[in-house]
C-alpha cells in the first residue's frame, strides 16, 4: 500500500486550515534524466543517486520545519505514475502532488494553483538543487506568510536565481517575462512584485547545485568550511560525497 497520500485538486479533501505547503518541485530521479549538468564529472547513475539525496535532505530540513512553523511538506512530482520511487525517499508525512504543464513557469503557476486549491493557506515552492538550506528557512517563510498582509518571500541563491518563492495569495505576474535558469530570476521576480506593490521577505541565501562549478561550492562547503556549523545540514549528500570522492 502506498505510504503517501496523492493529492487531487478535484477530488481530496480540504486540507486542515492555517497550513503552509512546503513544496519541493521534483523530477523522479532516473539516470539520464535528472542533474544532466552533472555529467561529467559524475556518470548518469551518480547524478540520479546525487539527486537522491539531494531529495532526501531537503526534504528532513522541511520535516524539521513542520514542527517549528504551520505547515505540511509536498512532493510536488513528475513524471506521473513515479509515485512509488518516493517511498525510500520522502519521509511518510509528506503528500505527493502530480504536477501539471510542459515549460517552467507553468508547472509553478499550476502548482501553486493546485495548492492554493486544495485550502492550503499559503504556498512555498522549493527546488531540489538546494540540500544546505536549513529547516530555520523553511520555517522563517511559513511563519512569515502567516501574516494576514499580502506579501511573498522569496529565498536567493548564489546564482541569481531562487531556491523558494512563498506566496499568500496567487500572482500569475510572479512568473510571467521571467528568464528561468540564468542569473536574472531573482531580480526579475522582484522586479514583478514591485509591479504588484508586494512587499517581499528575503531569507538567508542558499547554494544552487546544478553544473560542476556549483558542485565544487557545495564541496568546498561540506568538508573544508568550518565542519561544526555545518554538521547537521546534507548529512545524506555529504555520504555520498564522500564514497565518490573520499574525504
Amino acid at each position: 500500500m502506498p505510504i503517501h497520500a496523492v493529492l487531487d485538486p478535484k477530488t481530496s479533501p480540504k486540507i486542515p486550515p492555517n497550513l503552509c505547503a512546503l513544496g519541493i518541485m521534483t523530477k523522479a530521479p532516473q539516470p539520464g534524466k535528472v542533474k544532466t549538468r552533472l555529467t561529467p564529472p559524475l556518470t548518469p547513475e551518480q547524478s540520479a543517486r546525487l539527486n537522491t539525496c539531494f531529495l532526501r535532505d531537503i526534504s528532513m530540513s522541511i520535516l524539521r520545519a513542520t514542527e517549528l512553523s504551520p505547515s505540511r511538506g509536498v512532493g510536488v512530482y513528475t513524471p506521473p505514475g513515479m509515485e512509488a520511487a518516493y517511498e525510500t525517499i520522502l519521509p511518510p508525512d509528506f503528500f505527493l502532488l502530480p504536477q501539471r504543464g510542459q515549460a517552467f513557469g507553468e508547472r509553478l503557476i499550476f502548482a501553486a494553483e493546485d495548492l492554493f486549491a486544495l485550502g492550503f493557506q499559503s504556498v512555498c515552492l522549493i527546488n531540489s538543487d538546494s540540500p544546505t538550506v536549513r529547516a530555520e528557512s523553511f520555517a522563517e517563510a511559513a511563519i512569515e506568510l502567516a501574516d494576514p498582509r499580502d506579501r511573498i518571500v522569496l529565498g536567493p541563491s548564489h546564482d541569481g536565481g531562487y531556491y523558494l518563492i512563498g506566496l499568500k495569495r496567487m500572482h500569475r505576474r510572479l512568473f510571467e517575462e521571467i528568464d528561468w535558469s540564468t542569473e536574472r530570476v531573482f531580480a526579475q521576480t522582484k522586479a514583478r512584485a514591485a509591479e504588484l506593490q508586494l512587499p517581499v521577505h528575503e531569507l538567508a541565501t542558499g547554494l544552487d547545485v546544478d553544473d560542476r562549478a556549483s558542485l565544487e561550492k557545495l564541496r568546498h562547503k561540506l568538508f573544508e568550511s568550518d565542519v561544526t556549523a555545518e554538521r547537521e545540514v546534507a548529512t545524506e549528500t555529504k555520504k555520498f560525497l564522500e564514497e565518490i570522492y573520499g574525504r
